[in-house]
């Protein structure tokens, strides 16, 4: 009777297979720089084994100077690619096949860094204003339109905070998880202002994918979405697991870095305000991305007959609900 019972299990075991042998969909992500604190929902998800519990098996890329992600996701060379929102809409116009499917950043984290006494950030008008040349397709003609700034305000932007540093008079660009750091660390106390408290509209790392991908990989990209949610959720929690990834990934990455864009995320709420609180983490309205191509025509940067509502779609990031 026990060898009856012992070839039986035999049998079972073999014919149902274990958990860990079941099929995982691949999904190849890329993020839209060199690994950092700004990307660590992501790794969590990785760390965590996150993502394996929703069936999918993911590889992380990271992006860099030389890295085009969207052009890879046409090409089909990548599944989902991390790029800005305003990226996203260009490609339309470039009747390229792409479309976002969630917001990371709920809160564009580009800010203006000012010295100690600037109390506003009208008060710049007038003034140096170190800014890139990918500014004046971005975040410059709405700062001219809201607050009446001028192209002779401008001064060039090397990427360095060391002209700053020598200069009281001049305010530059920045992120506000990591020029702010390199400034306090060369002895100022800066003034950050956050465009998007100020009504700066777009997404920040949206989550892009080819349209065809929609119907075909539907499940798959809502699973992929919700696991980065809940990434994101533990991330802000405890970043020890995530962090420990980006390091290995990205060696130059200091813990004093990763502390710091870790703690401006959740002081800004960069990744869990605005709508998150009713909508859950990764989430996007259609207002918002109106309210985008809406600047973007009034500042006579978008093209005529374009249609810019592809470049988004809730059918994804709707049925995920992952809260702060």
């Amino acid at each position: 009777m026990t060898r009856i019972l012992i070839v039986a299990a035999l049998v079972f075991a073999t014919a149902v297979p274990s958990v860990h042998a079941i099929a995982q969909d691949n999904i190849t992500f890329a993020t839209d720089w060199l690994a950092q604190a700004e990307h660590g929902g992501f790794y969590q998800a990785v760390a965590e084994g996150t993502y394996r519990k929703h069936g999918l098996d993911v590889t992380i890329r990271m992006g860099g100077p030389q890295v085009n992600g969207l052009q890879l996701l046409a090409a089909r060379q990548l599944d989902v690619v991390m790029c800005d929102a305003l990226q996203v809409l260009s490609a339309i116009e470039q009747k390229v096949p792409v479309t976002s499917i969630a917001a990371t950043f709920q809160k564009n984290p580009t800010v203006i860094i000012s010295h100690p006494g600037v109390a506003r950030l009208e008060d710049l008008k007038g003034k140096p204003i170190a800014v890139a040349a990918a500014a004046n397709t971005t975040f410059w003609p709405w700062l001219k339109q809201r607050y009446g700034f001028t192209d002779s305000q401008k001064r060039p932007y090397a990427f360095s905070v060391q002209p700053f540093l020598v200069d009281k008079n001049l305010s530059q660009q920045g992120f506000a998880t990591s020029e702010p750091f390199s400034i306090e660390k060369g002895g100022v106390t800066p003034v950050v202002f956050l465009l998007a408290e100020q009504g700066y509209p777009p997404y920040s790392e949206v989550l892009a994918v080819r349209r065809d991908a929609l119907a075909r990989r539907a499940d798959a990209l809502k699973r992929f979405v919700a696991a980065s949610a809940e990434g994101w959720k533990s991330y802000l929690e405890n970043p020890a697991p995530g962090n420990a990834l980006i390091k290995r990934d990205n060696p130059q990455m200091t813990d004093e870095l990763l502390a710091y864009g870790h703690a401006k995320m959740k002081e800004y709420a960069i990744v869990t305000g605005n709508d998150t609180a009713a909508l859950g983490l990764l989430t996007m309205t259609d207002r918002r991305w109106r309210q985008t191509v809406d600047f973007l025509r009034s500042a006579g940067l978008a093209k005529g007959g374009v249609d810019y509502a592809s470049a988004w779609t809730l059918s994804i990031v709707n049925d995920v609900k992952v809260y702060p």
